[in-house]
């Protein structure tokens, strides 16, 4: 798998499905700012696709077999909602922190388990993880105007995190 994030904003998502675990993956999409067509599964039709970026399902295994076959049929990453033989894209646990967004993949197989490590994650991140980006981009600016080499980028990050915390010669705690 290739982990990937998308930008949606105002492009057309197709979700194919109703009840509750569409209206979360509604949520989703819409968060990301994606212009959502929502289909009833038993009014779908292989058209409905048409000028969509991506399809998202959340029916059963028969009208999720019919969307992936139509959206194969135009290129279309499909995400089968708890049925990963008709997806060819995968909807991940994320957190997210300001800029900063990590997601984590079962690639389907687990989603128990991706919602565990979601929540681990969120609870050892950084609650400010928003200086750290402000800070990181400011280092950044300042590295590449001065042309300090990637290589010695990382080091000087850490101690200027350590600095928001007024630890110079400690890791950052979350």
């Amino acid at each position: 798998m290739l982990p990937l994030f998308l930008n949606l904003d105002g492009r057309r998502v197709v979700l194919v499905g109703t009840g509750p675990v569409a209206d979360a993956k509604r949520r989703l999409l819409e968060d990301a700012g994606a212009s959502v067509r929502q289909v009833d599964p038993s009014a779908f039709q292989p058209a409905d696709l048409d000028d969509a970026w991506l399809a998202v399902t959340a029916a059963d295994a028969e009208a999720n077999a019919r969307v992936a076959r139509a959206a194969a049929d135009r290129r279309l990453f499909v995400n089968a909602a708890d049925d990963p033989a008709n997806a060819t894209a995968y909807l991940t646990g994320v957190v997210r922190r300001g800029a900063v967004t990590v997601a984590i993949s079962t690639e389907g197989a687990a989603p128990g388990l991706t919602g565990l490590l979601r929540e681990a994650l969120d609870e050892l991140l950084p609650r400010d993880l928003d200086r750290w980006v402000a800070e990181s981009r400011q280092q950044r600016t300042q590295w590449k105007a001065a042309g300090v080499p990637l290589g010695d980028r990382r080091a000087l990050l850490l101690d200027a995190l350590n600095l928001l915390y007024g630890r110079p010669e400690e890791r950052p705690v979350p």
